[in-house]
This record gives C-alpha cells, sequence and structure tokens, in this order.
C-alpha cells in the first residue's frame, strides 16, 4: 500500500514537472512571436519584403524538411489532398506574409502586433459564414468587441486618414490576417489525416516555391545588406518559424488549448513592448484599448466555448 501512495506521488510530482515545463515553454514561445514583428521590421529596412519572407522560409522549408524525415520518414500527402495543401501554402505563407511584410514596412511593428489579434474574430465570422457554424450570443458580442477594437488599433488615433502609411500598412495587416484565417479553416479538412509537422512541412513548401515569382518583380530592389539583417532573417526562419512551431507541438500536448490561446493573447503585448523599447515607436493609447477590447473578445469567446462545452458533457449524463 505504501508503495503505490509513493508511486503515485511520484506521477504527482512528474506531471506538475511537465506542466510547469510547458508553461516555461509556452512562455517562451510567446515572447519569440513577440519579437518576432521587430526582426520583421528591420529585415525589411534593408531586404525587399518578399524577397525577405523568402529567404525566411527556404531556410525554414530545409530545416522542416529535415525534421519530418527524421521524426516521420514516411509521411507522405495523397494526391487528392495535394491541391488543398497547396492552396494551404499559398494563403498561410505565400499571401500571410506578403501582406504582413509590407504591412510591417509601412506601418509599425506595434500596430502589426496589435492587429493580429483580431484572426480568431475573422476565423469565427468565416466559420459561420461558410461551414454554418452556431453562433451563440456571446460569440456575437465577442465579434462585435472585437469589430471596434480593430476599428481603434487600424485607424490613427481613432480618424482614418486614408493617405497615411501607417493606415495603408494596418490595412495590409488586416488582409494577411484574414489570409491566415482561411488557412485555418482549410486546414480543418486535413488536420485529421495528416500531423501538424507534416502540413507545416508541406505548406511551408509551397508557399516559399509561390514567394519565388513575387521576390522576382523586387529585383531593382536587390542588394547587398547587413550582417544584421542577416541574422534577423536567420531568427524569423530558425526561432520564429522552425522553433516556434516544434516548442508550441510539444506545449499542446502537455496544455489545454484554452490556457494555451490565453498565452497567445501576450503576443501583441510583447510586440507593442517590443516596438516601444527597442524601436522607439509610437503607440497611441486609443490603439492599445483598441488591442485590449480585442483581447476581452477572444476570452469571451473561451468563456462560451467552455460553456458549450459543459453543457455537451451534462446532457450527457442526463442521459446515462
Amino acid at each position: 500500500m505504501q508503495e503505490k501512495i509513493t508511486w503515485y506521488k511520484w506521477v504527482l510530482n512528474f506531471r506538475k514537472q511537465q506542466q510547469l515545463l510547458a508553461n516555461l515553454v509556452m512562455i517562451m514561445v510567446v515572447v519569440l512571436w513577440g519579437l518576432s514583428f521587430i526582426s520583421i521590421k528591420i529585415a525589411v529596412s534593408e531586404i525587399p519584403p518578399t524577397t525577405m519572407a523568402l529567404l525566411r522560409f527556404a531556410i525554414a522549408s530545409l530545416l522542416l524538411g529535415i525534421l519530418l524525415r527524421k521524426v516521420e520518414p514516411n509521411a507522405k500527402v495523397a494526391k487528392a489532398d495535394l491541391p488543398k495543401m497547396i492552396v494551404g501554402g499559398i494563403l498561410g505563407i505565400t499571401c500571410y506574409f506578403y501582406f504582413e511584410n509590407m504591412g510591417v514596412k509601412l506601418s509599425t511593428a506595434a500596430n502589426a502586433s496589435l492587429i493580429v489579434t483580431v484572426v480568431p474574430i475573422i476565423a469565427i465570422s468565416l466559420d459561420v459564414l461558410f461551414f454554418k457554424s452556431k453562433i451563440t450570443s456571446l460569440k456575437l458580442m465577442a465579434v462585435g468587441i472585437a469589430l471596434i477594437g480593430t476599428y481603434l488599433s487600424i485607424t490613427a488615433n481613432g480618424r482614418i486618414e486614408f493617405n497615411s502609411s501607417n493606415f495603408t500598412g494596418n490595412m495590409l495587416m488586416v488582409c494577411a490576417m484574414l489570409s491566415w484565417a482561411l488557412f485555418t479553416l482549410l486546414n480543418k479538412s486535413l488536420q485529421g489525416k495528416y500531423s501538424g509537422l507534416c502540413m507545416t512541412t508541406y505548406q511551408t513548401f509551397f508557399g516559399a516555391l509561390c514567394l519565388i515569382p513575387l521576390s522576382i518583380l523586387e529585383f531593382r530592389e536587390w542588394g547587398l545588406f547587413s550582417l544584421l539583417a542577416f541574422w534577423h532573417v536567420l531568427f524569423l526562419a530558425i526561432c520564429c518559424s522552425v522553433g516556434g512551431y516544434v516548442l508550441y507541438m510539444y506545449v499542446l500536448k502537455h496544455l489545454d488549448v484554452a490556457i494555451t490561446t490565453i498565452y497567445l493573447n501576450v503576443v501583441p503585448i510583447i510586440g507593442v513592448a517590443g516596438g516601444h523599447f527597442f524601436l522607439n515607436e509610437t503607440v497611441f493609447p486609443i490603439q492599445i484599448v483598441g488591442g485590449l477590447l480585442t483581447i476581452l473578445a477572444i476570452l469571451v469567446v473561451n468563456i462560451d466555448t467552455v460553456m458549450q462545452k459543459r453543457s455537451i458533457i451534462c446532457e450527457n449524463c442526463n442521459e446515462h
């Protein structure tokens, strides 16, 4: 009996240690992804935006390919799913990073990180429109709050200035978020068939390929760039695209999705703080309010999801 108690205690302590490690790893992921906006801003000041994205994902594709060979040597994509993989790569890599890099170049790293918070809300809206998902009153309220938050985040001090480069950059960031939301919805049909690593590797490869013709259009802007810019490209490829993904996959095995979502809401805060401290960027108070409103909307959605799961469990219990 004493041996069993000792074994249970050991298991509990081990699980606690695993959970603590997973939380620390998630903090690391959030910091990496938050700082990525600063690296993009520095890199695109010397390297044309699409060319920079191509360099980043060419390196990431190579590393992910090696990783996939090691972890899943027999991983293959069915011919029927190849079109979806290619479209996923175009939406999640080509379009997303084309718009994001252009947006960050014209706007600020802080603004870009604030606008990123709108992705889950766009995804929910598209899910309702195209997949006829149920929309509750809480979700509807969350979408309304997010719309107000997005408006405040993308405008110049609460006023729309169409001639402002910041506004143009912010709108390009919104286009990037729309691309990512469509990419997320497309991947729903593939998630049961392939591992996250397999999907990410193939879509990164196809997305990088589609960046080639777009980067050629920037050939007039090509030139030598500094070692600093190159180090930032390496940081984005190795730490943010590959390392961040691998660490995030580890976290998802040990932490609930609701917890990781709350952690991800810290990404824009780090982006704003990093933009202010490292790049001396100015953020209007009303834009911070907008970002906080969007984060509030995401928390409301998470609460609604938890409530729905509980009601389903209660219904099942009543049936039995």
